[in-house]
């Protein structure tokens, strides 16, 4: 199977998968009036929950093939959530015995990923002043 063949599946996949968190989120909101990113919540554990089980299938037995596994895996939970890629590999770094490796990847993706969306924030408040002064 060609690379480019593999990653339209890729894309595909994803782009169903984005469409069923924008879906998800849609219809989570409009039945809460919390300010708790809910909908956000349900679908990263909903992403973990479908990723650990596509995987371990994919993975344990023939039942699904390299393209439906890119498409379902990275694609639709790529899409969906990446978050369900963060918790899959966690789990597997524990599960073969490297807790303390674990344990940092957990700390480093939460921390740094705060970071990130707080370097990010100001980011975007610096450009809007400046656009804002022109």
């Amino acid at each position: 199977m060609s690379r480019a063949i593999l990653f339209a599946y890729v894309a595909i996949g994803g782009a169903v998968g984005s469409g069923a968190r924008y879906a998800l989120t849609l219809f989570v909101q409009s039945r809460s009036d919390s300010t708790f990113p809910i909908a956000t919540l349900l679908i990263n554990i909903s992403g973990s929950v479908l990723l650990g089980f596509l995987m371990r299938i994919a993975l344990g037995t023939n039942a699904i093939s390299p393209e439906t596994r890119v498409l379902l895996t990275t694609g639709f939970c790529g899409g969906y959530t990446t978050f369900s890629t963060f918790t899959y590999e966690t789990m597997t770094l524990i599960e073969d015995g490297e807790s303390t490796r674990a344990g940092l990847y957990i700390v480093l993706s939460v921390v740094l990923s705060l970071a990130g969306a707080w370097l990010g924030t100001a980011a975007a408040r610096g450009l809007i002043a400046i656009r804002a002064q022109s």
